[in-house]
């Protein structure tokens, strides 16, 4: 880690909906997009290279989803537990990628409180 830049986020522009590319040693790693959107319903499709794409379901609102491949869950995310703004606890099953699921989150986080507002502390 010492200073290293692990992952590199941009929003892609001019496509329906949230998207945002991932990007990992100059290589795109997954591409986030956001599926469906209630009022406290979303669910963000995580699209890897290959058939191990992920999906991301729950309570956006107050930071309470989990990650899926295949309908196993892979990680999940609170923040029901931390006090501290922008704090959260993300679980990451063992063998999966931590980078590409913690910058998932990020992602996440900025597409449903980017502006502030909702956010629990």
């Amino acid at each position: 880690m010492v200073g290293n830049e692990l992952a590199f986020i941009r929003q892609k522009f001019f496509s329906w909906g949230a998207t945002y590319e991932i990007h990992r040693a100059s290589q795109l790693a997954a591409i986030v997009k956001n599926t469906l959107f209630t009022y406290r319903h979303c669910k963000f499709t995580v699209d890897v290279p290959g058939p191990d794409d992920l999906e991301a379901e729950g309570d956006f609102l107050y930071h309470e989803y989990r990650f899926t491949r295949g309908g196993r869950t892979v990680a999940t995310v609170s923040k029901q537990w931390f006090a501290l703004t922008d704090t959260y606890g993300v679980e990451i099953a063992n063998g999966e990628d931590d980078v590409l699921i913690l910058a998932s989150t990020v992602v996440i986080d900025m597409v449903c409180h980017g502006d502030g507002e909702g956010r629990r502390n």
